[in-house]
């Protein structure tokens, strides 16, 4: 699948929920997601997977569940053997904020999956429960370290930079790559979700604490001697190694230095609406469609459609894009 700028599309993001057992500040609002879907309205595992089976049909291969939190979606490990046992599909890998992971983990592992992205935007406890309003970090560390021990690889750590927040800690997290077989990158901080892409001041907000992931690089470089290197499937992230690690750093600019050139994903969320840009507004309904009868010929027509319509680059440095939780769209 090529789009109209010659993008080769094979990635996509299934969320398979909206909902969430944490409130972190850039991702939900306090009060959780504002007219959460109904049971009603949300796809079942049946007809996420008959979508995801037209998608591979066309040549997508990599598959991504996110949510909200995925775990507590009841049934998930069930749908994730259906998707490792898709004869087209090459990945599947799980996005998650690790609250979940240590119960569900032989599950997981059981299913077929192997390869975990894991939020950690700190390691101070009263940090992290002030950032997710709420969340033990011990529960995170305990499921990361069972992970490890498993043999789930690779495993990813996702870390937002955040000025005033956690950038007393970038040199630490990003030493647990030295430590551990991990993969820690430091993402740029985008104006989306309730506390900073909407309301009084969120631009502001924003601004203030937004850094550029140069920023984070040139600092760990000078800690210690960051050598670059190649990592097969690394997506959008530039990665290096800080000497004598085990794992890696990777840094993720999509605010300062997009990447939208080289983007292969769309993105279905929980409700059937296919993304072709996190930050867009334009969605396809596929549930819609499916559930007025389409055939699947049909269907991947309008999954055709969604490719051509995924524009040059995204909007959100233009104060765009505010108005779409991050939490639905599954990052």
């Amino acid at each position: 699948m090529l789009d109209t700028y010659g993008r080769r599309i094979e990635y996509l993001r299934v969320s398979v929920t909206d909902r969430c057992n944490l409130r972190c500040f850039y991702c939900m609002p306090s009060k959780g997601v504002p007219e959460k879907f109904s049971h009603g309205d949300m796809m079942t595992y049946e007809e996420m997977s008959r979508a995801i089976g037209c998608a591979t049909s066309l040549g997508f291969r990599k598959v991504r569940v996110t949510g909200g939190e995925p775990l507590v979606r009841k049934g998930l490990t069930g749908f994730l053997a259906t998707l490792s046992r898709m004869a087209r599909v090459s990945e599947v890998t799980l996005t998650t904020n690790g609250t979940l992971l240590e119960e569900n983990l032989e599950g997981l592992w059981q299913s077929g999956v192997r390869r975990l992205n894991i939020s950690l935007d700190t390691l101070k406890p009263e940090r992290f429960s002030r950032i997710t309003r709420g969340g033990n970090l011990a529960t995170v560390w305990n499921g990361l370290q069972a992970a490890l021990e498993r043999g789930f690889s690779p495993v990813k750590l996702n870390t937002v930079a955040m000025r005033g927040l956690n950038d007393d800690e970038w040199e630490a997290l990003a030493n647990l790559s030295v430590e551990y077989p991990v993969h820690v990158r430091f993402i740029e901080l985008m104006p989306l979700g309730s506390d900073l892409g909407t309301g009084s001041g969120a631009r502001q907000r924003w601004e203030k604490m937004f850094v550029p992931a140069a920023e984070v690089q040139d600092r760990l470089g000078k800690a210690g001697r960051l050598e670059p290197i190649e990592v097969v499937g690394s997506g959008p992230a530039r990665y290096f190694r800080l000497p004598g690690a085990l794992g890696t750093v990777g840094f993720i600019s999509a605010m300062s230095c997009h990447f939208c050139f080289s983007c292969n994903r769309l993105r279905l969320t929980s409700n059937g609406r296919l993304n072709p840009c996190l930050s867009g507004d334009v969605e396809i309904d596929l549930l819609g469609a499916m559930r007025r009868g389409a055939s699947d010929e049909e269907v991947k027509v309008l999954i055709e459609h969604a490719v051509l319509l995924k524009p040059l680059e995204h909007h959100m440095t233009c104060g765009e894009g505010g108005r779409r939780l991050m939490s639905r769209l599954g990052g």
